[in-house]
């Protein structure tokens, strides 16, 4: 492991690496249809979600002219494309809302709070996320995570992969890019953190997307830390 005793802060990618997006959004709805008597296949839906979820950032991207969109606006656009798509009835704009916000409910993964708890002894912590900052504050409260600050890819209007949200962060802190680490379970946001200047560390989330996994199950880059958890992770600077 390369020295890191420069590291001040930790950043982390959210969905997926600190939470449980499918499993709790897939729960989440199956018990809410059968509570408003919606039947619909939710696990297909949610997975058709997050498959809109590149595309309608690199929409974003595409056309600076339309001004910069929050993630809670861009899912709630692609929510309706798929309840058009699977031809979910009788929704109204409360049940919209409900589902929208269901990424604001999503549970931690188990190592996720007591291992940020032990990071925060020693480092300052806090989400570097696609999320809006309302979305963030919400997990934060409903999960129980332990953020220092919140800060979103909405604070500098740019999504991840953009350097500005990595530069963002580390000029928000007041700290040189090498001592700002992000931790992730996605190799490719290591990726671009890492040609910013940020340390790296990696931890596996091999059950993220359900039998639908096809990368990420291991490091593939050069990273600072590898670790099999945030226990890990603590472990390894010396928490």
């Amino acid at each position: 492991m390369s020295d890191l005793s420069a590291v001040k802060a930790l950043v982390f990618d959210v969905f997926g690496t600190v939470v449980d997006w499918r499993t709790s959004l897939v729960t989440d709805f199956m018990w809410w249809g059968k509570q408003r008597g919606i039947a619909a296949d939710w696990t297909a839906l949610v997975d058709g979600w997050r498959g809109m979820y590149m595309a309608s950032m690199d929409d974003v991207r595409k056309h600076p002219e339309r001004g910069y969109v929050m993630l809670d606006d861009l899912h709630r656009r692609s929510l309706e494309k798929l309840v058009d798509q699977f031809s979910i009835k009788g929704l109204t704009e409360a049940d919209l809302d409900y589902l929208t916000k269901g990424w604001h409910r999503l549970n931690p993964w188990p190592d996720s709070v007591a291992g940020l708890r032990r990071l925060k002894t020693k480092f300052v912590i806090a989400p570097l996320s696609n999320g809006n900052v309302a979305l963030l504050t919400n997990m934060a409260k409903f999960a129980g995570l332990p953020w220092d600050l919140i800060m979103s890819a909405e604070l500098f209007e740019h999504y991840k992969p953009d350097p500005e949200t990595y530069l963002g962060a580390a000029r928000l802190l007041c700290l040189k890019p090498e001592q700002v680490m992000m931790v992730a379970a996605h190799n490719g946001d290591l990726a671009a953190a890492q040609k910013n200047g940020l340390r790296t560390a990696f931890v596996a989330r091999p059950t993220e997307y359900g039998p639908l996994q096809k990368v990420d199950f291991e490091a593939t880059g050069n990273w600072d830390i590898v670790a099999k958890d945030f226990g890990g992770i603590a472990d390894k600077l010396g928490c």
